[in-house]
């Protein structure tokens, strides 16, 4: 580890340090490196006053593709947008280590930048392995991490393989999973009162986090809304069509783009508790139709109503 070069989170660990107020030494002893790695890096990025991490690794990365100049010959070959494909590259990394520092696993962490950086915004398992230089194993962890947080999503190809998707709107869902995660903390704290009693320190403890749950849902609000009347217009669609409707039909109709209207249907399949009595049916074709729960029904009840036809 001495011997390595700092890493992103090294310098955010190092901006940590000099918030507390801890010295060079204290800071090094943390990072398991010479104080002067430690005093170097923060007189050359701005001083204890004035370090930030961010702005620290990307002029290290600048610095050292300026002290390795590339071997003589052609220059390096620009994508079909003009772009540098060494920083694009090492804007990858740094965005991944940004990930990665909320929490993500590294693997998943990377896997969600090169999806976020791809220009069609998915890639196969075999491109993933190929850019990152993992396991297939390892991509299909990750991905089924960053499906579970509802932000990345398979489609099947040809045989058995397999393209990730991270689609426009996937910001939306994983601020809808996390409403309705945030609703389930805030139910059961609300028990916790009860159970505790509200007079009782720990019963007030529980009281705080159903206050703190319920000021953060007024300002989701917004963003809930909007996909829950996304999903309310399609089922009204579906019913005025009276007919199966394929999803690039049922958008053509609507005047939405494709992925729209897909992300509406998937929260409809996804949450049928959400549209009870009403049923979203996937026909064998592809199309989609609504029709009444039949459960709602006892036989004898479906038989007399069928009568009235």
């Amino acid at each position: 580890m001495p011997g390595d070069r700092l890493t992103h989170e090294d310098r955010g660990r190092i901006a940590d340090g000099l918030a507390a107020g801890l010295s060079y030494t204290q800071i090094a002893r943390r990072l398991d490196r010479p104080t002067s790695t430690v005093s170097r890096e923060v007189a050359r990025n701005g001083g204890p006053d004035r370090y930030r991490p961010n702005h620290a690794h990307l002029s290290t990365l600048r610095r050292a593709r300026r002290s390795h100049p590339a071997p003589s010959g052609p220059p390096p070959t620009a994508d079909a947008h003009g772009r540098d494909p060494a920083a694009v590259r090492a804007f990858t990394e740094h965005f991944a280590e940004l990930v990665e520092r909320t929490g993500v696993p590294r693997t998943a962490a990377r896997v969600l930048v090169s999806l976020l950086a791809a220009d069609p915004g998915s890639l196969t398992a075999a491109e993933l392995v190929e850019r990152l230089g993992v396991s297939p194993a390892s991509v299909s962890k990750a991905v089924g991490y960053l499906e579970g947080l509802e932000v990345v999503r398979r489609e099947r190809t040809t045989g058995r393989r397999e393209r990730y998707i991270v689609d426009d709107d996937a910001w939306l869902q994983a601020w809808i999973a996390s409403a309705r995660a945030n609703a389930r903390w805030a139910e059961a704290a609300h028990e916790g009162v009860a159970v505790l009693g509200s007079a009782t320190p720990a019963g007030a403890r529980m009281e705080q986090i159903v206050r703190f749950f319920a000021r953060l849902s007024e300002n989701m609000a917004a963003p809930l809304a909007a996909a829950e009347s996304d999903t309310a217009t399609v089922l009204v669609a579906l019913v005025h069509a009276a007919v199966p409707l394929t999803a690039d039909r049922l958008a053509a109709a609507l005047g939405w783009s494709t992925t729209r209207t897909v992300r509406a249907l998937e929260l409809l399949e996804g949450h049928p508790e959400a549209i009870d009595p009403i049923v979203l049916r996937h026909t064998a074709a592809g199309a989609y139709t609504v029709a009444a729960a039949p459960e709602r029904l006892t036989a004898a009840q479906r038989t007399a109503l069928d009568g009235l036809r």
